[in-house]
């Protein structure tokens, strides 16, 4: 037998108008991120063919045969371009050209100083393999008792290295800054003050853009240890 009481001190289901706003919700967060990357993706190709095709002789565009105009056709003509001149660079004759080339801007004033500019960061932002960060790294930043993440670049090396009161060897770290991993600090630290991490530096860039909200499930303190079956 159930008495009124009993009716009031049950939790109430939610109503057709909570549901459906939860569900609309729901779906926000798995279609935006799809279809911002799709837009952004379509958008990027456009701007490429629109700046690319102007310049390919009209024969050769494949709009003229099949009479449709494909977008992606002039992101194709630009990759392909891009890698043979590349391939070109690596070469003898194309380092040869870039010097002749690079010398002659380095006569231009303002050109000079965009182009080296510009040139530092493409070095840096296409950077190869081998300038990669080599591990994820704890450090004690900016004093003791305060620990950051940071990312192991290289062997600090020359006048660093030289100048540097430490009988050890001297670790180039960078520490990025949340949100925005990109921008951070240079520091430099003994081999022995900084700890190696277990997670990848993508894994660890991913903890330091969430401002710590999304830890590597393999390495999630939160979570309890896994039993060991052995």
């Amino acid at each position: 037998m159930t008495t009124p009481f009993d009716e009031e001190n049950q939790p109430r289901r939610p109503g057709l108008f909570a549901r459906l706003r939860s569900s609309f919700f729901t779906g926000i967060v798995v279609i935006a991120p799809v279809g911002l990357t799709i837009w952004l993706l379509w958008t990027v190709m456009g701007w490429i063919d629109g700046v690319v095709l102007p310049l390919v002789p009209t024969t050769v565009r494949p709009e003229q045969y099949i009479g449709i105009n494909l977008r992606g056709v002039g992101l194709i003509i630009f990759l392909l371009f891009t890698i043979v001149v590349g391939w070109v660079a690596k070469g003898i004759i194309g380092r040869s050209l870039i010097g002749f080339a690079e010398s002659l801007v380095d006569r231009m004033p303002v050109v000079r100083s965009i182009y080296s500019g510009i040139k530092q960061i493409s070095e840096t932002v296409f950077a190869q393999t081998e300038r990669s960060f080599d591990k994820a790294c704890l450090i004690q930043y900016p004093r003791r008792g305060i620990w950051a993440i940071g990312f192991v670049s290289t062997t600090a090396k020359g006048e660093v290295a030289l100048r540097a009161e430490t009988g050890g060897n001297l670790l180039s770290i960078f520490v990025p800054t949340t949100p925005n991993p990109t921008s951070g600090f240079l520091l430099f630290f003994p081999e022995e003050d900084v700890i190696p991490l277990d997670m990848t530096v993508e894994e660890a860039a991913k903890l330091v853009i969430s401002a710590g909200l999304v830890y590597p499930n393999a390495k999630d303190p939160t979570q309890p240890t896994e039993p060991d079956t052995d």
